[in-house]
C-alpha cells in the first residue's frame, strides 16, 4: 500500500511540474514579448510589419506545442489514436497465435 501511495504521489509531482514549467514558459513568454514589442514601438516609425512579429509567431508555435504537450491535447495522436493502435496489434497477435493452433 505504501509503494501505492509513493507511486501515485510520484505521478501528481509530474503533473504539477509539468504544470509549474508551462505556466513559467508562458510568463516569461509575455514578458519578454511584451517588452520587445514595447521597444520596437517606441524606436520604429512603423510597428505594424510582420518582421516585428517574427520572434512572437515563431516562440508562440513553441508554446502551442509545450500546451499540447503538458495539457495532453493531440488532436492527430491523441487517445482514441491509441487505443485504435492497441486493439490492432492485439487482433494481429491473437491472429499470428491461432496459426499455430
Amino acid at each position: 500500500m505504501e509503494n501505492f501511495n509513493k507511486e501515485k504521489y510520484n505521478r501528481a509531482k509530474k503533473r504539477v511540474d509539468e504544470l509549474k514549467g508551462f505556466y513559467i514558459h508562458s510568463a516569461i513568454y509575455v514578458v519578454i514579448n511584451t517588452f520587445i514589442l514595447i521597444n520596437i514601438y517606441l524606436r520604429s516609425e512603423s510597428f505594424w510589419q510582420w518582421e516585428h512579429f517574427i520572434t512572437l509567431m515563431a516562440w508562440g508555435i513553441g508554446l502551442l506545442f509545450h500546451a499540447s504537450k503538458t495539457f495532453g491535447f493531440n488532436p492527430l495522436l491523441g487517445k482514441e489514436w491509441e487505443e485504435r493502435q492497441i486493439q490492432k496489434y492485439m487482433e494481429e497477435d491473437k491472429e499470428e497465435m491461432n496459426k499455430y493452433k
